[in-house]
């Protein structure tokens, strides 16, 4: 059996906490709120949260 490459995976681990803290770096350059949603997704249910919707009319 071969033996598990420690380095490797700690490697692997502070490459991904290096990128993590320049995709920070770079959102806070830009100006933009970090407010935990994806900006590729829509934000349809926050919409739905602040407009409340018209009543439906019943249909005679």
């Amino acid at each position: 059996m071969a033996t598990p490459n420690y380095s490797y995976e700690k490697r692997q681990r502070e490459l991904a906490k290096k990128r993590k803290a320049e995709e920070k770096k770079q959102r806070k350059l830009s100006g933009k709120p970090d407010d935990g949603t994806n900006p590729d997704e829509p934000q349809a249910e926050s919409d739905a949260a602040a407009a409340p919707a018209a009543p439906a009319d019943p249909q005679t």
